[in-house]
């Protein structure tokens, strides 16, 4: 071995070593320790773990992902810890509990009888607290406690919890090894998880024939509930909250019923793509329909949206509106504005009739991508409400950004990136093209500009995307960690 090469891999030895410690969040306060520390809550030591306890009373999602959490847990430190759903049976023991506010009743509990400050979280969007509380409620003589402002405030904290004992979100999708801990402590303290800079931050698969439909056929048997569970997962561990799914030669509420039923239980927000308005996926619409032209076809087209909108209208969703043509080409050779108008008018009756009276309660997108946008320029303007979704060029150089004039709509703007692209003037796919950097200096200037409603990005097969994604997602939900000053820090962490 020569002296470069023995360099080399007392290197790759020294940084295969630091890799637990490096497991949390990058950026994140690291607040679990493998040692102990005066204060300390003992998550798992010798024997002992401390028992999860939930209430059945909270939302599917976070009861889901408690299970996770005992999963998590046993994977680190070779014991179970048990999954309760009540302190009744507790007699002076040590305890993590876990809840919702307004919806556990063991948090609720806690709040009435002055055992737990939600002061700072209470209210705010996907926000949540972890804290060593001390004689919390019968039963229990300590407790870290988890408390949640909202469904995926809670869900996100649970997760926060497993990166800092060491699973990474990437353990399922990148094998990323899972250190061994014989013991687990919580220090003690506050630790607070604020509201997202970006309200919905999220992927969208797209592109992804051959490489990811060939593997999803062949091990789940296509685009299914089976296969979409890990991907609902993977989000929620990025504290992510938004997906446009696979459509090229999928329609994800047609393939598998469970798909919609279960991305709600975990607390996904289902969107659909620029191209696939009310809810349906191109792939739904069939020759026997006639043409996709709202001109010629109108009425079997308003009526293949209302019966989208039906099927969807009890579950958390951002509807897409406007009109493309087939196969992500534009509509029309001419901005016909006119026409795009009387459609989204249209649209909007059938959200009003099917879904909710009060159109500001159901959040909508207007995707200005592509040729889009040139309706936009013309003058068309849709409600105050819908969320403006600008768009990258396809190579990640934003286009446009909001006005001091828009960023007064009530509906905000959003940004649909890249990461993948097939299509004029040059294809690019399977290949992490689109540097950190650049992602930085592009979202930052969105987020200077007001676009903090919606950040969406095409990540294609989603692997080899996993570093870009976890950054992307990272700077949509806690920006002023990074800079472009510090971002090789980032890319050494990770």
């Amino acid at each position: 071995m020569t002296r470069s090469e023995s360099l080399i891999s007392v290197l790759a030895a020294f940084a295969y070593s630091l890799m637990p410690l490096l497991a949390h969040a990058l950026g994140d306060p690291q607040y679990v320790s493998s040692r102990p520390a005066a204060g300390a809550f003992v998550l798992a030591e010798h024997a002992f773990v401390a028992p999860l306890i939930v209430s059945n009373s909270d939302w599917p999602g976070v009861v889901r992902a408690t299970g996770d959490l005992r999963d998590d847990i046993q994977h680190v430190t070779g014991q179970q810890p048990a999954l309760l759903h009540t302190c009744r049976e507790l007699r002076n023991v040590d305890a993590v509990i876990i809840g919702t506010i307004g919806r556990s009743t063991l948090i609720d509990d806690m709040i009435r009888h002055n055992r737990l400050d939600v002061s700072g979280i209470s209210g705010k969007w996907e926000s949540a607290v972890t804290v060593v509380v001390d004689r919390p409620m019968p039963g229990v003589r300590r407790a870290l406690v988890i408390a949640g402002s909202d469904k995926r405030g809670t869900i996100f904290a649970i997760y926060a919890l497993s990166e800092q004992i060491g699973v990474s979100p990437w353990t399922w999708w990148a094998d990323v090894r899972i250190p061994h801990r014989d013991a687990l402590y919580v220090e003690p303290g506050r630790h607070a998880q604020g509201a997202p800079a970006v309200k919905y931050r999220g992927i969208f698969l797209n592109d992804e024939a051959p490489a990811l439909t060939g593997w999803v056929h062949e091990k789940f048997g296509g685009y299914n509930a089976k296969f979409y569970v890990h991907v609902f997962e993977l989000l929620l561990r990025l504290k992510a909250n938004y997906l446009w799914p696979a459509m090229w030669n999928s329609a994800f509420a047609a393939d598998d019923p469970l798909n919609t039923k279960l991305a709600d239980e975990y607390g996904i927000v289902m969107g659909t793509s620029h191209e696939e308005p009310m809810m349906r996926a191109e792939k739904e619409w069939t020759q026997a329909d006639g043409p996709w032209n709202y001109a010629a076809n109108q009425k079997r087209i308003d009526e293949f949206w209302r019966r989208g909108m039906e099927r969807n209208k009890d579950y958390e969703q951002i509807v897409t509106l406007g009109m493309r043509g087939v196969n992500d080409t534009p509509m029309s050779t001419s901005a016909n504005t006119e026409l795009l108008e009387k459609i989204v008018t249209n649209q909007r009756r059938i959200l009003k009739e099917t879904v909710n009276p009060d159109l500001e309660k159901i959040p909508q997108v207007w995707a200005l991508y592509k040729e889009v946008q040139t309706y936009y320029d013309n003058g068309m303007r849709v409600p105050d409400d819908v969320t403006l979704l600008w768009s990258d060029d396809n190579w990640g150089n934003l286009r446009r950004l909001p006005t001091p004039e828009e960023r007064k709509r009530t509906g905000g703007a959003g940004i649909y990136y890249h990461f993948d692209y097939v299509g004029d003037p040059r294809s690019y796919k399977w290949l992490n093209t689109i540097s950190i950097t650049k992602v930085w200096e592009q979202m930052n200037l969105a987020l200077h500009y007001g676009a903090d409603r919606i950040w969406v990005v095409n990540v294609g097969d989603l692997k080899p995307m996993e570093f870009p994604i976890e950054f992307f997602l990272t700077m949509a939900r806690t920006p002023g960690r990074w800079n472009q000053n510090n971002l090789d820090e980032y890319k050494i962490g990770r």
